[in-house]
């Protein structure tokens, strides 16, 4: 009968990401979430305001040039299109939200954000 040999490993080059988030970025996100303005975003009224953008728009995302349309909720974002900065009205101001899916809003939007800052 003959031997079994065993393999050599495969994985074993593979680097870690979960653990390669840079420090500034976790303080960053610490420091979002102790804001005032972040509780709002777990509010019974919040979610009803983010469903009532989502049926206005059809559930179809209204960045420019996208119009993808999603039947799954959490694969989409009710937006702010100018960012409210803790502006309690701004936040709430409907005709502000938009609806985007999760790729535009995590990458297209983000980067706007960030270069108009």
């Amino acid at each position: 009968m003959a031997k079994l040999t065993s393999l050599r490993p495969r994985l074993g080059g593979l680097r870690p990401r979960l653990a390669s988030v840079p420090a500034d970025r976790q303080s960053f996100d610490r420091q979002r979430d102790q804001r005032a303005s972040r509780k709002w975003y777990k509010t019974s009224r919040w979610q009803k305001l983010r469903m009532s953008i989502l049926l206005r728009d059809l559930f179809t995302c209204q960045w420019p040039g996208c119009g993808r349309v999603e039947a799954d909720t959490s694969q989409l974002v009710a937006d702010h299109r100018k960012p409210h900065r803790g502006d309690e009205a701004l936040f709430w101001d409907d005709r502000n939200l938009w609806c985007l899916c999760k790729p535009c809003h995590d990458s297209l939007k983000q980067r706007e954000e960030q270069r108009a800052d």
